[in-house]
């Protein structure tokens, strides 16, 4: 049985975009996100450089190289602090390695220990594998949108709504 790769972490840098625009641009990536073409992407991003500025962004590295990304979506409005918004993403070619599982880790002990996050909640779309990982880390679900997203090819998506108290 083959070694892990050794991931290391560290806060994520407007330098990073370029690497966040290619990973929500892979095959099939999209069909787990809400965005559909470049446009709605570089969106996405701009809007996750946002957060990065405010060093609510984490980046695994693989050799020095960006592999994947979590970002907290903490809210500015102080009654909505105590619970929190997260993404998470990785390179396509690094999946099924335990990257998903480091970020989420550090996301999570980021928002109760830096940002005192009560709750960390997510949204995925059906058929996302990422699904299982947020059950085994334990998210619950406790929500579900019918008919949330239509793709390009009139394909539905329910998005599930998830969330772990901290």
């Amino acid at each position: 049985m083959g070694s892990k790769p050794l991931i290391t972490l560290r806060k994520t840098t407007e330098k990073d975009a370029p690497y966040l625009q290619e990973w929500l641009l892979q095959k099939g990536v999209l069909d787990g996100f809400p965005m559909i073409n470049q446009r709605e992407v570089e969106d996405a991003v701009r809007i996750w450089l946002l957060y990065i500025k405010k060093g609510y962004s984490i980046t695994a590295l693989y050799k020095k190289k960006p592999c994947g990304a979590a970002n907290l979506y903490i809210n500015d409005i102080e009654k909505m602090k105590h619970q929190c918004l997260f993404v998470i993403i990785v390179d396509e070619k690094m999946r099924g390695q335990g990257i998903g599982t480091l970020l989420l880790n550090e996301i999570t002990r980021m928002a109760r220990d830096q940002y005192q996050i009560e709750v960390l909640h997510l949204e995925v779309y059906e058929n996302n594998p990422a699904f299982r990982l947020y059950e085994r880390m334990g998210f619950k679900q406790f929500g579900r949108h019918p008919k949330y997203l239509k793709d390009d090819k009139g394909v539905y998506y329910d998005k599930i709504v998830m969330e772990k108290r901290l």
